[in-house]
């Protein structure tokens, strides 16, 4: 596989140029007891992100791209998360939050916007294992009457 065909991918260039952007401007304004703490957890989702997207486009089955476009799409949520805090705390500008907070907002709809491609084009459902490959049955969701009271 050549990494040429991921280049060509818009949301994995994005997604990448987001986690050098955390790294370049985030990460440094990090005071140093969040080290192992924040400092971690937000390297790790943000280059979570252009991974899972990564890994889902090697794996050709649209299903599986698909699955790993959600892991992607959670981690850009943490990174989200991780981003609130580092500007409630004061360790960003709430003007480099602002804009990180747009980036990742777009990123997140480029993201639905793969995933909905791919789920219409349904590539790869040709290949040979495609028809052996995991798929979420529907189970019937059950409720069973009790004479207890709901708790709602």
């Amino acid at each position: 596989m050549s990494i040429q065909g991921l280049q060509k991918l818009e949301v994995w260039r994005r997604s990448k140029d987001f986690a050098l952007r955390i790294y370049s401007e985030v990460l440094p304004a990090l005071p140093p007891e969040e080290k192992w703490n924040l400092n971690s957890q937000i390297r790790r989702s943000s280059l979570s992100i252009s991974a899972n997207i990564a890994e889902g486009y090697g794996r050709y089955y649209y299903q599986e791209n698909v699955r790993f476009c959600y892991n992607a799409r959670g981690s850009m949520a943490e990174t989200l998360s991780h981003l609130v805090f580092a500007s409630e705390a004061k360790y960003i500008s709430e003007t480099l939050y602002e804009e990180l907070s747009e980036e990742g907002d777009e990123i997140d709809r480029m993201l639905n916007g793969y995933i909905a491609y791919l789920k219409r084009s349904k590539q790869g459902s040709t290949e040979p294992g495609a028809v052996r490959a995991i798929r979420d049955l529907q189970e019937p969701y059950l409720v069973e009457a009790s004479d207890e009271p709901s708790v709602n």
